[in-house]
């Protein structure tokens, strides 16, 4: 029954806003007649006309009839609206992959409610699945408590995000860090952990003694003493003992069973410390060393107090703003995409803006914030501020207050979450007891604290949130974000579908993949085979280590890079620049490092230059184009220019590269067959071949869905299978009747691909129809040039504001970086890859997972003066106005990420190696009429987003 009575008590806590709320049916109330406290809470619900209230007394409820009063949870459960009717976003949808039944996962997938599933779902076989949706659903209402005190709502999420039964260091630390912000969440929390007692898989071990085969009877005692999840467990005895888990065998029953061996210890054995490497990339950005210190400490040893004197020292200290946004990065993403709060309802509809924290938990949080400041006082980790009545004095602005910390509305310049000065001394000015303020306490002081910017591109400003989205359903669903709720199980990544799939009736917009932890304490998750780079766990700052993310769900194979000093600055100009500062040298963009300074290698008109003979290519270079192919496989519009970014001439050839056949020469070996692989690389350590030698596969993995267009126009599930079916490959994707027949199209990188797919297959885009025969200009004070001739194509959209890439001739309605990288790091992940090269393909293959919406997409090259150049794109063949929006709100993300070293992105290898990006976005003319009509959604991940229709599709 406490199973039941805790999923009445959630959905009494967030479904209440799916219809308009009535009174209680009085009648539930004779169930509570022997308990006094009980019976006049109940009572009061029959009477309560206000909606606000009642939604209160319900959160409340549980505190006064405990869970015992089977009769009347029911009879509440079955009689106030809204309480049987179950929410949009399920919060047992993340829980599906751990279904053991295929029928199950499925039945899981397509449900709206617990209800929906029971028929066939059993519990008695499907323990691992229920028990998250248990966990799910109690970690959403007791997290909800936390207030604003991130930390405190950080301990009670690791209570329930774990797939194993939590700890008793988890526990404690839940106890001692939120004693004093919420006795309610304490009592949540202890409610939960009392229904699962603590047992680790070994006090299992009394069962295997039960399976009748012995070989079952070993690999049950190895599997409970290697692993440690439910779901692992449950796997490995399947596969192992060869049986479906059954309540009549012997072992499955003491398993799936009531059975419990004796109580484990009270006190869990000492464990070494634990860390937490995502957060500890951020200590290096302290400014104190005593938040430095302190941010190392909460790194590297979960569970420790330490949180609570960082709280007061430098969660609020305006010298460590960098160092508060990283860590918030790491705990909360800015994510793209607001909607389904039932509180916060002026937050809804806003699918182009970023927010850190848009959930059910944060929603109730800020109700949760608005009751206790009705008592009249603010308590924040340092003072309190006393205030006015906030139900009565600008009670719309106060609600604007509590859902903005909550929700937490993102900036690119800034990152942080704290509301403009302004609104804040309005808002103390008019609601704060000045009677009871401190002595020196005004509003304008308690704002410079709490509030100091005043900057609304770096600041919250409370009016956009005092009223609704101005935009409607229909304009909204323009714009998808299948990963926001995330809808994967807590050890698993999502990531937008962009490969498509073979069966479109059952394929969905996300995918749930494998990932790695940063570290035993760290929630922070990054895709299996990612290659990370960690800072050492004994060393100092600037020393670290590239890690692959294994199978085992752990980094491992770690290989330790050369450390950089960064207490080394740069003297430029006479001036310090101190490591990981960016600055303009000229026109030249540079970035400090290890005390090198390392610059862009743009062509700078000087002012006594004749701007007529200026040709803004490199070394002064004409811009005639007689490509010549470089050795990193880049094609250069002239032997000049290849010179002068440094190749002598025995390193290039005329010609285009990607006309060159790497496999006349029979590169391979007899039983080997040689495949056209045409990359352009950033290291130089190696060499960069440009084919693959690859015998003909005995087997391919069926699972891997990976579509491949061959020559023949003819589709395979995946590059195996289309080898094995001895066919060549003509592009990555669904085929596309657009490219059945041959139509050359010129690319950013000065490629002549057969077709747009194959461009885009490359992940470039299209700068003009027919083959390549001109080069853009590299600067916007470049006179006129070849490009003068090309026809350009219509923008996709009408009203866009385009960009230009460099070298291009034609605008682009997308949002471009420009990015400065350092080639010395790049050479060392090439070497610590057993000298792989690192290529342009591979940066942007690792882009691509940090852009969350399906209608825009990532391409790019190298620039011929050797910047990366990113271009995020709309997908749409005509995309809207908002589409465009939400492709530049992703770009100034990743611009953002980059130029805060944010260790949510530069983690990841070869991203690490950025230093600095410049951004320029499209907009859309605010005079133009309503944007053309999208395509239907969810069109183009079922046709392959990666073929169905790019913003360079304008030419086909």
């Amino acid at each position: 029954m406490r199973v039941c009575f805790q999923i009445i008590t959630f959905f009494l806590a967030v479904n209440f806003h799916c219809q308009p709320l009535r009174a209680q049916d009085p009648s539930c109330c004779q169930h509570a007649v022997e308990l006094a406290r009980c019976k006049e809470a109940c009572d009061q619900l029959a009477t309560i006309k206000s909606e606000s209230r009642l939604k209160h007394l319900l959160q409340r409820l549980p505190s006064y009839c405990p869970e015992l009063m089977n009769e009347l949870w029911m009879c509440i459960n079955s009689t106030l609206p809204g309480v049987s009717r179950k929410s949009d976003g399920w919060v047992g949808l993340g829980c599906c992959e751990l279904a053991i039944s295929a029928d199950c996962r499925r039945e899981c997938r397509q449900a709206s409610s617990k209800n929906d599933i029971s028929k066939v779902c059993k519990k008695v076989t499907e323990n691992p699945l229920y028990g998250c949706i248990t966990k799910n659903e109690m970690g959403s209402t007791c997290c909800s408590y936390s207030g604003r005190h991130t930390t405190c709502r950080e301990y009670c999420q690791a209570i329930f995000r774990t797939d194993s039964t939590p700890t008793v260091s988890q526990i404690n630390a839940v106890r001692e860090y939120c004693q004093s912000h919420s006795a309610q969440l304490l009592s949540c929390v202890d409610n939960f952990t009392k229904s699962y007692p603590i047992r680790s898989p070994i006090d299992s071990l009394y069962c295997c003694d039960r399976a009748e085969a012995t070989h079952c009877q070993e690999a049950c005692r190895r599997i409970l003493r290697t692993m440690s999840t439910e779901h692992e467990i449950m796997e490995g005895l399947i596969d192992e003992c060869g049986s479906q888990p059954l309540p009549q065998e012997p072992m499955w029953q003491c398993f799936l069973g009531s059975a419990h061996p004796p109580s484990p210890p009270e006190e869990e054995p000492a464990h070494p410390a634990k860390m937490d490497c995502a957060k500890l990339h951020c200590c290096s950005k302290a400014n104190t060393s005593v938040c430095r210190d302190m941010c190392q400490e909460i790194s590297t040893n979960w569970g420790s107090q330490t949180w609570q004197d960082f709280d007061q020292l430098c969660e609020y200290n305006p010298v460590e703003t960098e160092l508060i946004n990283c860590l918030a990065d790491v705990r909360e993403p800015c994510q793209l995409g607001c909607k389904d709060l039932a509180y916060c309802t002026n937050f809804n509809n806003r699918p182009t803006e970023l927010f850190r924290s848009c959930n059910i938990q944060s929603d109730q949080g800020a109700m949760n914030d608005i009751k206790l400041w009705s008592n009249g006082t603010i308590k924040m980790p340092f003072m309190n501020i006393p205030v006015l009545d906030i139900r009565k004095c600008l009670p719309d602005m106060w609600k604007a207050v509590a859902c903005s910390l909550q929700i937490k509305p993102c900036h690119s310049k800034s990152r942080g979450s704290v509301i403009c000065k302004s609104d804040c001394v309005d808002i103390l000015t008019q609601c704060g007891d000045k009677k009871r303020f401190h002595e020196g306490q005004t509003p304008e002081r308690i704002c410079e604290l709490l509030s100091p910017i005043d900057d609304p591109e770096r600041c919250i400003p409370l009016h956009r949130y005092l009223t609704p989205s101005s935009l409607g359903n229909s304009i909204v669903d323009e714009v998808l974000h299948p990963c926001n709720p995330n809808p994967c199980p807590s050890n698993h990544l999502c990531q937008v579908n962009r490969k498509g799939c073979l069966d479109e009736l059952s394929c969905q917009p996300h995918l749930c993949v494998p990932g790695c932890k940063l570290g035993e304490a760290s929630e922070f998750l990054v895709q299996q085979d990612a290659r990370i780079q960690v800072p050492t766990r004994a060393g100092p700052s600037g020393c670290h280590e590239v890690c692959s993310c294994g199978p085992s769900g752990r980094l491992e194979n770690c290989l330790d890079m050369p450390c950089v000093d960064t207490s080394k600055p740069c003297i430029v100009g006479g001036q310090r620049k101190s490591h990981g500062t960016s600055f303009r040298m000229d026109c030249h963009t540079c970035s400090c490092f290890g005390g090198d300074a390392i610059c862009s290698t743009r062509e700078c008109l000087s002012s006594d230059q004749d701007r007529r003979h200026f040709t803004g290519l490199p070394c002064g270079c004409p811009d005639r184009f007689v490509p010549v192919c470089a050795s990193n496989g880049r094609t250069y519009p002239s032997a000049c220019v290849a010179r002068c970014m440094g190749f002598k001439d025995h390193q290039f050839v005329f010609g285009l590269c990607r006309l060159s056949n790497p496999c006349a020469g029979k590169p391979c070996q007899r039983n080997q067959r040689c495949i056209p692989k045409y990359r352009v690389c950033l290291s130089d350590w190696s060499d960069c071949p440009q084919h693959e030698c690859v015998g003909r596969p005995a087997a391919c993995d069926k699972s891997s869905v990976e579509p491949a267009c061959d020559t023949d126009g003819l589709l395979h599930a995946s590059p195996c299978q289309l080898q094995q079916a001895g066919k060549s490959l003509a592009y990555m994707g669904h085929c596309q009747d657009a490219c059945r027949k041959p139509r050359q199209v010129c690319g950013h990188n000065g490629e002549t691909y057969n077709t747009v797919c194959e461009a885009f297959s490359d992940r470039v885009a299209v700068d003009y129809e027919g083959p390549c025969h001109a080069v853009g200009a590299m600067s916007d004070v470049a006179p006129d040039s070849a490009c003068s001739v090309i026809p350009c194509p219509a923008l996709s959209t009408p009203g866009c504001q385009p960009v230009t890439p460099p070298g291009a001739c034609c605008p682009i309605c997308a949002s471009m970086l420009q990015i400065l990288w350092n080639k010395e790091q790049i050479n060392t992940f090439s070497k610590l890859n057993k000298n792989q090269p690192v290529t342009v393909h591979d940066v942007l293959q690792v882009l691509r997972l940090h852009v969350s919406v399906p209608q825009c997409d990532v391409f790019g090259y190298l620039s011929i003066n050797h910047q990366l150049v990113v271009l995020i794109a709309p997908v749409e063949q005509q995309p809207t106005p908002l589409q465009i929006e939400a492709c530049s709100k992703e770009a100034e993300k990743i611009d953002s990420l980059i130029n805060y070293a944010s260790p949510t992105l530069v983690s990841h290898v070869p991203l690490s190696a950025f230093l600095n990006s410049e951004l320029q976005t499209s907009s859309i003319h605010s005079s133009g009429g309503p944007g053309p009509s999208p395509l239907p959604p969810g069109l183009c991940f079922l046709l392959g987003l990666l073929m169905a229709a790019a913003p360079v599709l304008q030419q086909v």
